[in-house]
């Protein structure tokens, strides 16, 4: 299939898809976390590979982004990007850290611990995203270890974008933020599924 072909039905559900995806992922974090978070309704779209590097802030942009890749049922790779600020925000909520010497942005300066809760909170993110999905589709989706990068988004999107550059120059982006009253975290989840892979959700819902 050719994604310029959705029609406005279709992408509608995988807006909503998008939707249910992020706010499961959102419920996932509060539980782990113990604290309210509040979730604004998010934007999703689909963009160019370059055109997702422009929207979480340029290509030259440091960002950090947890890979998935994905198999069973759907092949392709999902991706959690976040801003150095944004990483710190959700490194501060899931390590129950607030004080102002924590808000330092620079990955770099990261302790062994604090890295190793980002990959994994990205990983529980990311897995309840792909759980709801595979709950509303009855799709089996078989997820790797997750891979975490640090460096600049032209860079971490180059994975991808080689990976799948070749079938699609396009990606679903999920732009969300969440947060408690003292910590919000702006991130975007990047599904990409392969062409095939789009046509068997759509089909699984009967569309």
């Amino acid at each position: 299939m050719d994604l310029k072909d959705l029609n406005s039905m279709q992408f509608d559900v995988f807006r909503e898809l998008g939707n249910i995806g992020a706010g499961n992922a959102v419920t996932a974090l509060s539980k782990l976390t113990n604290l309210r978070i509040d979730m604004a309704v998010p934007t999703v779209s689909f963009l160019e590979f370059n055109e997702i590097a422009e929207k979480v802030g340029g290509a030259d942009k440091d960002i950090a982004g947890i890979l998935i890749n994905l198999s069973g049922d759907i092949e392709g790779m999902m991706m959690y990007i976040l801003s150095t600020k944004a990483t710190r925000s959700l490194v501060n909520l899931m390590m129950g850290s607030f004080t102002t010497t924590a808000l330092n942005e620079d990955i770099e300066n990261y302790s062994d611990i604090e890295l190793s809760a980002l990959k994994e909170v990205g990983n529980i993110i990311s897995g309840a995203y792909l759980s709801s999905l595979s709950a509303l589709t009855n799709l089996t989706i078989i997820t790797s270890v997750p891979y975490l990068s640090i460096d600049m988004a032209g860079a971490v999107l180059s994975v991808p974008a080689i990976e799948f550059g070749k079938i699609s120059d396009k990606a679903l982006l999920i732009d969300t933020e969440f947060g408690t009253s003292d910590n919000s975290v702006n991130g975007y989840f990047v599904l990409i599924p392969s062409l095939d892979s789009y046509g068997v959700i759509l089909k699984s819902l009967g569309l």
